[in-house]
C-alpha cells in the first residue's frame, strides 16, 4: 500500500547514502516502537479511566470522612 507519505520518505532515504540510510533505519525502528508504546498505554489509560476517576472520587471521600490520612513519604 504506497501513500505520498511513504512516497516521498522512500525517496528521502534514496537520496542518502547507505551508512546514512541504516541510521535512518535505526532510529525510524525505535521511534516507531515509541510511538506503538505510547499509542498501547493511551489505550490501557482510557480503557482504565473511569476505574481511577472512581478511585480517586472514594479516596477524597474517605479523607473527607476521616476514614484516612495523608501519606507520608520519607526520602
Amino acid at each position: 500500500m504506497d501513500s505520498p507519505v511513504i512516497t516521498t520518505v522512500t525517496k528521502m532515504l534514496a537520496s542518502l547514502p547507505p551508512e546514512l540510510q541504516k541510521r535512518v533505519e535505526k532510529h525510524l525502528r525505535e521511534y516507531i516502537q515509541d510511538l506503538l508504546d505510547e499509542a498501547q498505554w493511551d489505550t490501557l489509560y482510557e480503557a482504565s479511566r473511569e476505574r481511577l476517576v472512581a478511585a480517586a472520587r472514594e479516596a477524597k471521600a474517605e479523607f473527607a470522612e476521616g476514614k484516612a490520612e495523608p501519606l507520608e513519604l520519607h526520602g
